[in-house]
């Protein structure tokens, strides 16, 4: 049940929460053991001889100054260096965007990078080897930074999250990262993921605990989803709306929970009640309110686009396939600096029977897909889980003609 505060809780948000400058110092100390620790589990890992607390310092990509021009971005927005950050991760689009909360507490649009390279196609992933690039809410906490990435640099989105666990997802390394190479990950230039994982770094100096990643398969506006309204997907890219709504409506994180097998957004202890909250991601969702500040402008676009997406069916505007028969994508503002990174199905069995350059490993599809239809002769197939949300969009195996990452 899911009704709406008559009063705003009183407890102030996390995201809030602004440090005493006393306790920067240790904030930077705890942050900075943090990311050794993290590149000595990263060395055990990789051959890249990791950076110790013996005196060695992270490696100077790991500690660089933001660039100057993003600094003076920072200025003109009235957003603090060391404010929280947020991330959205757009598919369709290949769009990544970092979010900074300003003077006022509200996060608003710092920047927009094209992404150079994502794995798979549109959908969540479900099973490792499926080179699916995952979608949901994802929480980066300081554990999951590596300075030490044999992809540049690399944050780890931490999947699977309790939403995946809870719908039999698995997975393994499932990375932004740079060097533009991606086997289900979300790659950047090298550029870019320095830009990113300082902003990430500074945040972190500045006192925020975690931050969100928000991956979603395209801007879950009403055109896309009419666009897309036939894909077996469309129950969870609706289910990720209702926190893709909050945020936009309020532009404020969303507090996520899960339940019920499901995602739920900004629940908070009903009025009067004396029990706390608990959220079993299997089991049943208890009673909670949403504050009335995110409920009311939430409901209020989810409402206006409700009547956009009803006009658009009415109009017989056109459906996307569903699925793509291309490998990911890539942001065409970046196909000439780096060709030949989308490969075609139509590609890939070249004399109808051989893999060029990528090994037999097992698909993780089993549901007609194009990649089903074309290669279910050749290799064995995992069934799909029976408690799975959404069905594979699997386009390739996982291993390409690069290493994946090792992160």
């Amino acid at each position: 049940m899911l009704v709406a505060l008559r009063k705003p809780p009183s407890k102030v948000m996390r995201s809030e929460k602004v440090p005493r400058w006393g306790d920067i110092a240790l904030i930077r100390a705890t942050i900075v053991r943090a990311l050794v620790l993290t590149a000595a589990f990263a060395g055990a890992l990789t051959p890249i001889r990791c950076l110790g607390e013996d005196g060695n310092q992270l490696p100077t990509k790991a500690t660089m100054e933001l660039p100057r021009e993003l600094l003076s971005l920072l200025q003109q927005n009235k957003m603090p260096k060391h404010s929280p950050i947020l991330v959205r991760i757009f598919k369709e689009e290949s769009e990544l965007e970092v979010w900074k909360q300003d003077t006022n507490g509200h996060f608003r649009i710092l920047k927009i990078y094209p992404i150079c390279r994502w794995s798979g196609d549109l959908g969540p992933k479900l099973h490792e080897g499926d080179r699916q690039a995952p979608e949901g809410f994802y929480t980066i906490t300081p554990e999951l930074m590596n300075p030490n990435s044999n992809y540049y640099l690399a944050i780890n989105t931490g999947f699977p999250n309790s939403f995946d666990k809870a719908n039999d997802r698995d997975g393994t390394f499932l990375m932004v990262h740079g060097d533009c190479w991606s086997s289900g990950c979300y790659a950047m230039t090298d550029e870019q993921m320095s830009e990113i994982y300082s902003l990430a770094r500074e945040s972190f100096l500045g006192g925020q605990p975690s931050f969100q990643i928000q991956a979603y398969p395209f801007r879950l506006m009403p055109a896309n989803l009419a666009r897309h309204r036939t894909n077996p997907n469309m129950d969870f890219w609706r289910m990720l709306k209702i926190g893709n709504d909050h945020f936009e409506a309020t532009h404020l994180e969303p507090k996520v929970a899960v339940c019920d097998r499901r995602y739920v957004f900004d629940a908070y202890q009903p009025p009067n009640s004396s029990q706390p909250l608990m959220f079993d991601p299997t089991g049943k969702c208890p009673t909670f309110v949403v504050n009335p500040k995110i409920a009311r402008p939430a409901l209020e676009k989810q409402h206006a686009d409700e009547v956009e997406y009803e006009q658009l069916v009415k109009g017989n505007l056109s459906v996307a396939p569903i699925y793509s028969g291309l490998d990911g994508g890539m942001n065409k503002a970046l196909l000439a600096r780096f060709p030949g990174r989308i490969i075609p199905l139509a590609m890939v069995l070249t004399n109808g029977s051989q893999l060029p350059q990528l090994p037999p490993v097992p698909w993780a599809d089993n549901n007609g897909s194009l990649a089903n239809k074309l290669f279910g002769a050749l290799f064995e197939s995992k069934p799909a889980s029976q408690t799975q949300v959404a069905s594979t969009n699997s386009a390739m195996p996982e291993r390409g003609t690069k290493p994946a990452p090792a992160d």
